[in-house]
């Protein structure tokens, strides 16, 4: 899921399709349509015949091929997914448990059901109507393979069981960011609490050169599990753009997969990775984020 911007007014949305209301749209239909937390718009992807691309309030969020599961556009995703299929391979048929932070289109919950077919999986999406178009669109597995729970996302993940699931993915924005109460040491203890051991801990961060907001982002995940890593291209580690960084954290060693570092180099975007003696040096000076203090 890419940034998720502000509501539009109603005088900038034109050609809007209105869905009445007690129905599903019955497979996608090109067109903006109310939500909501605003609007959101379905393109047909000119590239791909198969492909959608989700649009909300005006910002690109979301790539669906119908045809194809296991076929990412994202190449954020794409590393996520490396990174999963690297501690879990796929022809071990684990069980996967799975907790999406930010649900779009599903296109990672969908990636995964494909890959892990024993997998259950929960999108938290915090937009009820578009979690009833997203169902109606595209062709997304029923629960409990796949549950859509409409709600906020720290909200729900502190309201959850602990050591129930073995993979947690934040993928939230509003924005540019993140919000900041999905990015603290609070929030990171209670998905901690969540994971069962050996589980991991999954982090979308978006930022500008100035890599100040990832810094943060590292040192929070850094000071919550005892092993961290980042995935990102040569150009965003330096801070020469604004892009992603996928950190993840976890209780167990990442260990050192030279087939890991292939795959991802061998992406339409090549990416490094960086170990944990890494990302605790990238993330040297910069401050631990926290809950603010209840008043006194």
């Amino acid at each position: 899921m890419a940034k998720r911007g502000k509501s539009r007014g109603a005088g900038e949305i034109a050609g809007v399709i209105e869905v009445p209301a007690g129905t599903k749209p019955n497979g996608p239909i090109e067109g903006v349509y109310y939500i909501d937390t605003g609007d959101c718009e379905l393109v047909a992807d000119p590239d791909n015949s198969n492909g959608w691309l989700l649009k909300i309030n005006g910002v690109m969020s979301s790539h669906i091929d119908v045809a194809e599961p296991l076929f990412l556009d994202f190449e954020y995703m794409r590393w996520i997914a490396a990174l999963v299929e690297s501690k879990w391979p796929p022809e071990s048929r684990p069980k996967l448990r799975a907790l999406h932070l930010g649900g779009g289109a599903c296109s990672m919950a969908r990636y995964f059901n494909a890959a892990y077919p024993d997998a259950r999986q929960v999108v938290v999406e915090l937009d009820g109507k578009l979690a009833e178009y997203v169902r109606g669109w595209f062709d997304l597995p029923k629960a409990p393979l796949l549950r859509i729970r409409v709600g906020e996302a720290r909200e729900v993940t502190e309201s959850l069981t602990p050591d129930t699931r073995d993979l947690i993915i934040r993928d939230v924005f509003a924005g540019a960011l993140t919000p900041r109460a999905l990015t603290t040491r609070e929030f990171n203890e209670h998905a901690q609490k969540v994971l069962a051991p050996g589980g991991l801990y999954v982090v979308n961060s978006g930022d500008a050169p100035d890599l100040k907001n990832a810094r943060e982002d590292a040192a929070t995940i850094a000071d919550t599990f005892a092993h961290t890593m980042i995935i990102a291209d040569p150009a965003m580690l330096k801070g020469r753009r604004y892009g992603n960084m996928i950190m993840a954290g976890s209780h167990e060693p990442f260990g050192d997969d030279p087939q890991l570092a292939r795959k991802l180099l061998g992406g339409a975007v090549p990416a490094h990775i960086w170990n944990d003696a890494q990302v605790r040096a990238f993330a040297v000076g910069a401050p631990v984020r926290h809950d603010p203090r209840p008043a006194a």
